[in-house]
């Protein structure tokens, strides 16, 4: 089973399903101020799962430890990130909004990992 191709359908399902029930569940419950912050998880969620999907499709021509580690750190920054937004937008807890700059780092560190797999690494 190709893991990160798996978790990128997943999530890019999740990101559809989660983005219709904001723009058609929540309109009406929360405030614009927290349906944008909704929308930004729902976003976010979206290019990492374009992110995961290509490294899904890597890992299928290339052994890296930097790929593997890139693929980690997009899920646990697509968890992190935009699963806080969620939470935040859906409670109004800052509790959660401390945990969205976490999974924010986790992202940037997926795409350094991409990064310099695409600068050093070789076909195997």
């Amino acid at each position: 089973m190709n893991y990160f191709l798996s978790i990128g359908s997943l999530f890019g399902l999740l990101a559809v399903v989660i983005g219709a029930f904001g723009a058609h569940g929540l309109e009406d419950k929360l405030t614009a101020h927290a349906l944008t912050r909704y929308q930004t998880g729902v976003e976010y969620q979206f290019y990492h799962v374009g992110a995961l999907l290509i490294v899904g499709l890597l890992v299928n021509q290339f052994t890296s430890k930097k790929l593997l580690l890139s693929g980690m750190f997009f899920t646990l920054g697509i968890i992190l990130f935009s699963g806080s937004l969620y939470a935040y937008a859906l409670t109004g807890l800052k509790a959660f909004g401390m945990i969205t700059p976490i999974g924010g780092l986790f992202l940037m560190a997926g795409w350094v990992l991409l990064l310099m797999f695409a600068i050093r690494e070789q076909p195997k």
